[in-house]
């Protein structure tokens, strides 16, 4: 069922319906198959000219996929290798940090649930959360069980 071989703008359009890329990906993605200098650089140019490839979707769909199990912190790390514009990036993680405790808050409940008691417990409670990249302060109130006001 083979359609023969597909274009550069063909390639990139099928990765594009699957999730938002972001600039770098594509280029990663296609540059095996760019056949010409300069061909993948105006394939993208054109996606972006035509609202097919935006930085500010990508954003949004990573931090939508990505928020809700991680910190502010790694999803900094996600979106920074990535290339993109950084107050784009920097607005995206101000949100996030604004629902930082309740996100992790919901992880720690679906991983753990009940409060330790234990030193060793709350240790290993921590060290899952600051893997997750939540902020030193947000994993104590957490992992202690308090809900107090930074």
């Amino acid at each position: 069922m083979g359609f023969g071989k597909l274009s550069l703008k063909g390639r990139a359009l099928k990765y594009l319906a699957a999730r938002e890329h972001s600039r770098r990906e594509l280029e990663r993605k296609l540059a095996p198959h760019e056949e010409e200098p300069g061909q993948l650089q105006a394939v993208l140019d054109q996606l972006e000219t035509q609202g097919l490839l935006s930085q500010a979707r990508f954003v949004e769909s990573v931090m939508h996929r990505k928020s809700a199990r991680f910190g502010t912190a790694r999803l900094r790390q996600e979106l920074h290798g990535h290339g993109l514009d950084t107050e784009l990036v920097a607005e995206a993680l101000e949100r996030a940090r604004g629902t930082e405790y309740e996100r992790a808050q919901a992880v720690w409940q679906r991983k753990f649930g009940l409060v330790a008691t234990e030193p060793a417990e709350r240790a290993r409670q921590m060290r899952f959360l600051a893997g997750r990249g939540f902020s030193a302060e947000v994993i104590r109130r957490v992992v202690r069980g308090t809900d107090d006001d930074l």
